[in-house]
C-alpha cells in the first residue's frame, strides 16, 4: 500500500487472504499505511527472518501475524523483533483454529504475541488494536479511530429488532 507502512500483515499461506480482508479494510478505514506478505514459518523460515528484522528499520511499527493449525508465525516474528506483534489464530485442519489460538496465547513467558480471536473477527480486532497502539504517537490516526469506533456506535444504534415469529 505504501512505501512507509506502519503495520505489516503476514500471513503464512495466501489462502489465508481471504480471512484478513477485514483486517486490511479496517487499516485502510484508519488511513494506516500496510503491507502484507506470504510467509511461512516453516516453508520459508530464512526469508521470514530476514524479512521480520528489516521491519523496524523501514518504520513499521506494528505487525500483524496470522495463521492456522501449528500457528507457529506469529511466535516465530516476535522472536525477531522488538515491535508489537498481534497473532490471528486462523480456521484451519481438522479443530478449526482452536489449535491455532492456543498456540498463539500459550507464548513462553518473555516473547510475547497479543492474541486475538480466530478469524476474520480477530483480524479486524488487530486493524482495530494496532490503530490504537499508533494513535498513542500519531494524532491523525487518533482521530480516524475515533471517526471509525463513532461510525461503529451509530450502526448499532441505528438498527432495530422486528421480533417477527
Amino acid at each position: 500500500m505504501s512505501d512507509k507502512p506502519l503495520v505489516s500483515l503476514i500471513v503464512g499461506s495466501a489462502s489465508d487472504e481471504s480471512a484478513m480482508v477485514p483486517c486490511r479494510k479496517a487499516l485502510d478505514a484508519f488511513g494506516i499505511t500496510h503491507e502484507a506478505r506470504v510467509l511461512s514459518a516453516h516453508r520459508t523460515a530464512d526469508e521470514l527472518v530476514t524479512y521480520v528484522k528489516g521491519l523496524e528499520p523501514r518504520g513499521v511499527k506494528v505487525v500483524i501475524a496470522a495463521a492456522g493449525m501449528a500457528a507457529a508465525l506469529p511466535g516465530v516474528v516476535a522472536a525477531h523483533t522488538r515491535l508489537p506483534v498481534l497473532g490471528v489464530p486462523l480456521a484451519a485442519g481438522a479443530l478449526q483454529g482452536f489449535d491455532a489460538l492456543l498456540a498463539i496465547a500459550q507464548m513462553p513467558g518473555g516473547v510475547p504475541v497479543g492474541c486475538m480471536a480466530v478469524g476474520a473477527a480477530g483480524g479486524k480486532n488487530a486493524a482495530y488494536l494496532a490503530a490504537r497502539i499508533l494513535s498513542l504517537s500519531d494524532l491523525t490516526i487518533r482521530e480516524s479511530l475515533d471517526k471509525v469506533v463513532e461510525a461503529d456506535k451509530q450502526a448499532v444504534l441505528a438498527s432495530s429488532l422486528s421480533w417477527e415469529y
